[in-house]
């Protein structure tokens, strides 16, 4: 049992680790806010974050998530991949309302398959362009 903590806590350190050297180089702007998109293993959760200029906090302009789709469309049952999906299409009418169509796409980290690449299409085929 112990052995299996110790797999999983250095699984996410290398996560965390990847996603701080990418976000060196990614900032979101007012404009041009980051798509910063987190899976667990259960839920799919998609954020517009501003990072501000300097050293000001980061404030999240607007956020959709898979229970968020389920309160909407009152769906469940469907599979991970296809919610996913759906969340990005979400995000992008959020988006598209408040006159946002560029964003900066930031994967947190993981890998760039399955629930992160469906959100992204998502988001592609809502409207938003990166």
């Amino acid at each position: 049992m112990l052995q299996q903590q110790n797999n999983m806590s250095i699984k996410q350190e290398k996560r965390t680790r990847r996603h701080k050297k990418i976000r060196i180089n990614m900032r979101g702007t007012k404009d041009r806010p980051r798509l910063f998109v987190f899976r667990s293993n259960q839920h799919i959760y998609v954020q517009l974050i501003d990072d501000g200029p300097g050293g000001h906090p980061a404030k999240i302009l607007m956020s959709a998530s898979d229970s968020d789709l389920k309160l909407v469309k009152g769906k469940s049952g469907t599979r991970k991949s296809d919610m996913a999906k759906q969340v990005g299409i979400l995000i992008a009418k959020k988006a598209i309302e408040n006159k946002i169509e560029k964003v900066v796409f930031d994967r947190g980290g993981t890998l760039f398959h399955g629930r992160i690449k469906a959100a992204a299409e998502g988001a592609r085929e809502g409207g938003l362009k990166f």
